[in-house]
């Protein structure tokens, strides 16, 4: 490999699997009982799934709420979208953007302007950008997946009625979400059966990935109030002064508004994001042109163009998001590597 290892910096996309996920994941493979069932067996499942639910309502401030066990964030979006014409914002990740009216107002720097708190969603963080939203009280709907398990969260104290989460993006395996509600609240069951999850989500519960989740979401938490994504930021700083060199302009999104503390949204006019994206990953580091959930498509970023960026600067946009486990050295290689590609394009 060239120059070293592989580096990867596309934690938003998904982030490595935690050991703590990894070994409750494995314990709970050993259990055989459907948590359906009302012998030993099955009270034994279904004491672990409580206990995870217990876990990440702790980790996210919501003990006065219900957590319901979904496949994913796009079917708690779903969950809690459907039927309700929402207000939303094009900033919004595109399991939001399937259910509503994309008309709210965004400004240069990516935040939302918000009039009707209780018809509204409205996302915690972006997942290209990294920009934080300020979130009324009475909001309706939150899309927390990127901020849950990075910044500090209190879900009782938020005033949000619903709120979206998944387990991969903090640690947890892919598979697996939940939707967080008010308690006292409701929403009309999309799969209907069974009448698991206190009959908003029918089907038999995914054991292992429940407790993988639980025990990443505790990890996290664990994370945030230790501060360790306080040296994420540190390195992000570091990554973006890097690359401000006026020579090469490269720019940093929302560079003037509050972000996550481990997204870079660069754009380097001239130089298309998925040429940047195959140079990288020949060089060794794996990064992405935008949210995952759009990788493929060929399409200017809609989170871009609602923060005033032409299509032209969109195409050239790539996002570098880093973790707890990245290190100076593998941040100080990409920008290194970074800087020899853009050069060499230029000339």
């Amino acid at each position: 490999m060239i120059g070293g290892p592989r580096v990867y910096l596309d934690w938003n996309a998904t982030a490595p699997l935690r050991p703590e996920a990894r070994d409750a994941m494995v314990a709970a493979m050993d259990l055989v009982g459907n948590p359906s069932s009302v012998h030993a067996e099955g009270r034994a499942a279904t004491a672990l799934i409580e206990r995870a639910r217990a876990q990440i309502a702790r980790a996210m401030g919501a003990q006065g709420a219900d957590v319901v066990f979904t496949s994913g964030a796009t079917e708690a979006a779903a969950l809690a979208m459907a039927g309700r014409g929402l207000k939303i914002a094009p900033v919004e990740h595109e399991a939001v953007l399937a259910w509503g009216d994309a008309a709210l107002v965004v400004d240069g720097d990516g935040r939302v302007a918000v009039d009707d708190p209780p018809a509204t969603a409205l996302q915690s963080a972006n997942s290209e950008t990294g920009v934080m939203q300020t979130l009324p009280p009475g909001l309706a709907v939150s899309d927390w997946t990127q901020s849950f398990g990075k910044r500090p969260c209190a879900f009782d104290w938020s005033g949000v009625d619903m709120v979206v989460v998944s387990a991969h993006k903090l640690g947890g395996p892919k598979g697996i979400g939940a939707l967080v509600m008010r308690r006292g609240l409701d929403v009309a069951a999309r799969i209907r059966g069974g009448g698991q999850e206190m009959g908003r989500r029918s089907g038999t519960q995914n054991v292992v990935g429940i407790a993988g989740f639980g025990a990443a979401a505790s990890a996290a938490a664990r994370d945030v109030d230790g501060g360790v994504w306080d040296g994420v930021a540190q390195l992000r700083t570091f990554l973006e002064t890097s690359l401000a060199a006026p020579e090469g302009p490269t720019i940093s999104v929302g560079k003037g508004a509050d972000r996550l503390p481990n997204t870079s949204c660069l754009i380097t006019p001239g130089w298309p994001g998925a040429t940047q994206v195959m140079a990288m990953d020949l060089a060794g580091f794996a990064v992405s042109a935008g949210s995952a959930c759009s990788s493929g498509k060929v399409r200017s970023s809609a989170v871009l163009g609602a923060m005033g960026y032409g299509a032209g600067q969109a195409d050239c946009a790539i996002r570098v998001s880093l973790g707890p486990t990245t290190t100076a050295e593998e941040v100080e290689r990409f920008a290194r590597a970074f800087l020899t590609a853009r050069d060499r394009r230029r000339r």
